[in-house]
């Protein structure tokens, strides 16, 4: 009988995986496919339409053969089967990041210097910020870029962006970018501006902002959605690194569960990476992708990803982040920004630009997948949606909007007539939850980012995530979020908006596979889908909502192979 916790050797896990000894972890290299296998003395949470629990779970080839009682799915396996033992523990769907960068996480801890502050990090202000670059500087040769990220401008004591004079402070020999929490600003040095000839004369960007300093009309060093004019300067990762990169971010995936990560906004070039990993058989992960709109005329095309990789649409930006002060609000800020009044964020392009640009990706029948934090920007989704769909009727689109903060409920209930699918950053509500209610949003709008109790009641099939790499890829982490809506400083915010651990669990199984149109393959226990699993140390259905972020991730199987335990 095989135990869940009997570790395969070290010399059988492949050359180039990461082993992570602390803690106990250990990654798994995959067990050889061999004969039908019994996953049985525990409880298995299926995650089906009607919420079932059995006793036992056969498997042959990598798919789901039988689920029920130990005695009736032993029947239905080949004489000789292997019983794998949970020993009382919980067995779920392998869990959804249904929206992520991937492997970005992985370039970043390789790569970047942390400029977290806490929950996430240990910087507290702009010292502790120039002297963790400045160490990175000190053993980086002179010219090289150093690169740094997740600063946040709100949690730092000066409570504002660093600036290229504070770059300058960490070094004037070495170009400096550093990217903002959000993903969506950045902060280049003295040297970096040179580089990317960038000055007082330099036209703002469409959609974007270099800002300036109010004395000289220099630019000061921060940019609003625009950091491509810097960004493309640095020279890219080898492809050596962004291999490394891929095996990194995957250790942390398959630690937290994660079977299938969706990535918005691929480049090609990540895809031909991927592909690549693939082939060299170091990419268990499965991967959805949905394609940078820039990359995805025409969709690129992958040799080796078989059943790894599924492209499905294509991602699209209509504004930026709330805590940026781009994301494009219908009604003002509630704290406005230095120098503002009445301030509403912008748009990344006029609605009828983006009607255009969704009407051309509807009519070859792909998803679209839109970015909108306000509500603003989600008024123009929803416009463009609705307007492709009239030029175009499509049935079952399953067109997506992306972080989704402020919907309205007029904005959900449009979403119930289109057939529109939410996927929620509800990761919001811990990390950024306190400032939504003190500085962008108030009270009122704060209490209501990620609506899902209300998109509950519209009956919206919707996902949650933590769009790492912004936030810790953590599907548990979401689910207790979405449960229990407390702030990181521990405080309930909008606790009407509350769902049951069931729906929350949906959110990152079953429906995150519904949105991707892979769920009759993937996101609950039932005969004929593939055998992605998740083993939790507990029953997430039974236990205390607080107790949900406690629960502990015991083994990963990705198509009946485990490729993760604890």
């Amino acid at each position: 009988m095989n135990s869940i916790l009997s570790f395969a050797p070290l010399s059988l896990i492949p050359v180039g995986w990461g082993v992570a000894l602390s803690c106990c972890l250990l990654l798994f290299a995959p067990m050889a496919e061999a004969s039908d296998c019994l996953y049985g003395n525990g409880t298995i949470v299926s995650m089906d339409a009607r919420g079932s629990t059995f006793e036992a779970v056969g498997v042959r080839n990598g798919r789901i053969v039988a689920v029920g009682t130990q005695a009736a799915v032993a029947e239905r396996l080949e004489p000789g089967f292997s019983r794998i033992d949970l020993h009382g523990h919980t067995l779920l769907p392998g869990f959804y990041a249904a929206h992520d960068h991937f492997p970005e996480a992985g370039e970043n801890d390789l790569y970047q210097v942390d400029l977290n502050s806490p929950p996430l990090g240990a910087v507290h202000n702009m010292d502790e910020l120039i002297a963790a670059l400045k160490r990175k500087a000190d053993a980086t040769a002179p010219g090289q870029w150093v690169l740094g990220w997740g600063y946040d401008d709100t949690l730092l004591a000066e409570a504002r962006h660093p600036t290229r004079a504070d770059l300058d402070r960490v070094s004037t020999r070495h170009p400096v970018w550093v990217a903002h929490i959000s993903g969506h600003l950045g902060a280049a040095n003295s040297l970096a501006l040179e580089i990317a000839g960038v000055t007082k004369a330099t036209a703002q960007p469409r959609g974007g902002r270099i800002r300036l300093d109010e004395q000289t009309g220099e630019p000061n060093g921060v940019f609003e959605e625009c950091g491509s004019l810097v960004g493309r300067h640095i020279p890219g990762y080898t492809v050596k690194q962004r291999q490394a990169a891929i095996r990194q971010a995957q250790t942390g995936y398959l630690a937290q569960g994660v079977t299938t990560t969706v990535i918005a906004g691929a480049s090609a070039e990540t895809l031909h990476d991927l592909d690549a990993a693939v082939a060299s058989d170091r990419l268990h992960l499965r991967v959805t992708a949905l394609v940078a709109w820039r990359f995805a005329d025409p969709m690129p095309t992958l040799k080796a990803a078989t059943d790894r990789i599924h492209l499905t649409g294509v991602k699209i930006l209509q504004d930026g982040s709330l805590q940026g002060y781009t994301g494009y609000l219908t009604k003002p800020y509630y704290q406005q920004p230095a120098g503002k009044q009445d301030y509403l964020g912008y748009a990344s392009r006029p609605r009828e630009e983006l009607i255009q640009m969704v009407s051309k990706f509807h009519q070859k029948g792909l998803q679209v997948a839109i970015h909108g934090n306000g509500d603003a920007a989600i008024d123009d989704i929803l416009e463009a949606f609705a307007a492709a769909q009239l030029t175009t009727p499509r049935p079952d689109t399953r067109h997506r909007i992306e972080h989704c903060q402020t919907a309205r409920d007029d904005q959900l209930a449009r979403m119930e007539q289109l057939g529109v699918s939410p996927s929620f950053f509800v990761a919001h509500v811990y990390y950024w939850g306190d400032r939504h209610r003190d500085i962008f949003l108030g009270p009122e709008r704060g209490a209501r980012i990620s609506p899902l109790a209300s998109a509950l009641q519209h009956h919206l099939h919707f996902t949650l995530h933590n769009d790492t790499s912004v936030t810790p890829v953590n599907p548990l982490m979401l689910v207790w979020t979405a449960v229990n809506r407390v702030t990181s400083s521990g405080k309930g915010l909008g606790l009407e908006q509350s769902i049951p651990a069931l729906d929350a669990l949906r959110s990152v199984t079953s429906e995150a596979a519904w949105q991707n149109f892979e769920d009759k393959d993937r996101g609950s226990i039932e005969a004929g889908k593939l055998a992605d699993f998740v083993i939790l140390d507990r029953n997430p259905l039974i236990i205390p909502p607080m107790e949900l972020r406690g629960l502990q991730v015991l083994e990963t199987i990705i198509g009946g192979q485990r490729v993760y335990a604890r």
